[in-house]
């Protein structure tokens, strides 16, 4: 249902015109926003260079004809073509940190970012001491400029398989003016590392299943496949990193690996795993943590 520009004049018009649409066409959510209010606010607010955290202030403004065609047109295209608002935008938060995306990369959603923004403790007794910490699997880079903040002295290599990610995560790095600390790497896994060794090693890897890849809504097909399938079981990577892990943690080093809802599954592949699952306030247990001693 196209409106006509003339009936929608303010952004109140469109934010309520916006929200009808969005649960009318079954959206889905999960790349920023959890609701049809809030990605239509920060899609019209972004639309129009206005600041995505107020829009009480501009609620009632009225937009130009420009403004009002812009708007439609982008809200077209999260409705039609059911692309993930972060896209649109160019635009993915994790925290206070703002990241480059488009669609080289799976939009940064991570249990990790809570935990970082803590210090990581008390997993990590002094950040000040971590020296060398290794994002595997790092995308957009968003993890590893995360770990930058959070351990000012160390050097943090932000891994993945993909050069097309690894383009968008140098982006990232260079708008933060990490370009001397965090170091984009090929290498599939730690192929490239040689013997290099870690006090802390994350990673967010691919983990969705073979049944879930085939009921993804269509905002996540907009996602390059090789960063979400992960084999039947969604442990194809996993099972690869727990494998070479050692060989690259310092004594008393720590491993940690986000799973998603896949707790079971990773219980049941490796039942003499002795991991510690953690809490996070967006959720629990979707990460286990082993240290070097344990693998």
């Amino acid at each position: 249902m196209t409106p006509t520009l003339d009936d929608l004049q303010s952004i109140r018009d469109w934010l309520r015109w916006a929200v009808s649409r969005f649960n009318e066409a079954k959206l889905s959510f999960g790349h920023g926003c959890t609701n049809a209010y809030d990605e239509a606010a920060w899609l019209i607010l972004h639309t129009l260079h206005l600041p995505v955290d107020q829009l009480e202030p501009f609620i009632d403004a009225r937009l130009t004809h420009d403004e009002r065609m812009a708007v439609l047109e982008v809200l077209q295209k999260r409705i039609t073509r059911r692309v993930p608002a972060a896209y649109l935008t160019h635009e993915a938060w994790l925290g206070e940190f703002k990241f480059y995306v488009d669609e080289r990369v799976i939009v940064p959603r991570s249990y990790f970012a809570e935990l970082l923004e803590n210090g990581f403790s008390p997993w990590i007794d002094d950040p000040d001491a971590v020296t060398d910490a290794l994002d595997l699997c790092t995308g957009s880079g968003c993890l590893a400029i995360v770990m930058a903040h959070t351990f000012p002295n160390a050097q943090v290599d932000a891994v993945d398989i993909s050069t097309d990610a690894l383009a968008v995560a140098q982006r990232n790095v260079a708008d933060y003016g990490l370009d001397e600390v965090v170091i984009p790497t090929h290498s599939d896994l730690f192929a490239a590392l040689g013997g290099k060794q870690y006090d802390l090693i994350i990673s967010n890897p691919p983990y969705v299943t073979t049944e879930s890849m085939d009921n993804l809504p269509a905002e996540y097909r907009h996602e390059p496949a090789l960063a979400l399938a992960a084999g039947a079981d969604g442990l194809d990577i996993v099972r690869r990193i727990l494998a070479e892990a050692k060989a690259h943690l310092k004594p008393g080093g720590v491993l940690a690996i986000e799973v998603g809802h896949n707790r079971d599954l990773v219980e049941a592949a490796f039942p003499e795993l002795d991991a510690v699952w953690l809490d996070a306030e967006g959720g629990d247990e979707k990460i286990f943590l082993l240290t070097r001693e344990q693998l």
